[in-house]
């Protein structure tokens, strides 16, 4: 029993640390790498993440500086981050790329709020279904006769305690990421 509720402890932190990680690349009006996390260019026939074939660099609060370790890979990093969905066109002087972020409006704000939301209720919605998964594992269990029916109510209470606990954490998560936007 303890490894099921260590193992659906684990699953519960992953979609948590999953909707972090996913919203650090959201786009909201500054310059951040993480961004370009998801963008590949051709690297000798391998595709490789930008980070490690350029430099990648703040140098203004809206401005964000790409200069490749090699130059022949200036025009390629331009071209994928134009076909990426990242919506902003690099400005190439020769030696780095320059992505400037435009100032959000009111508008594009609500809508990244919106896009936040709709991640989070995701990410609930993948907690409770590890909850559910876990509940029916401790249920066979007590069909089996491999735990008693006290050590079931004992064993669902605290999947449900973990559940309740990363729901928060994602409420939180949400929040503190829906302020950020909305206050820029």
């Amino acid at each position: 029993m303890n490894s099921l509720i260590k193992d659906t402890e684990t699953k519960m932190k992953s979609s948590c640390e999953r909707l972090n990680s996913e919203y650090t690349s959201i786009q909201a009006g500054r310059a951040n790498p993480a961004v370009l996390d998801k963008v590949m260019v051709d690297y000798y026939g391998t595709p490789t993440p930008i980070n490690q074939v350029a430099a990648i660099s703040v140098s203004e609060a809206r401005v964000l500086v790409i200069q490749p370790w090699d130059v022949s890979l200036l025009n390629i990093i331009e071209k994928e981050i134009q076909k990426s969905d990242i919506g902003i066109n690099p400005q190439n002087d020769g030696k780095v790329l320059r992505l400037i972020f435009p100032q959000l409006t009111e508008e594009r704000r609500r809508e990244i709020s919106k896009e936040i939301s709709s991640m989070a209720e995701n990410s609930k919605i993948s907690i409770r279904n590890i909850r559910r998964d876990a509940m029916d594992k401790t249920k066979n269990m007590k069909k089996n006769s491999e735990i008693t029916e006290d050590e079931q109510k004992k064993g669902e209470k605290r999947i449900q305690d973990l559940t309740d606990k990363y729901c928060a954490e994602i409420e939180k998560l949400c929040d503190a990421k829906t302020k950020q936007v909305m206050s820029l």
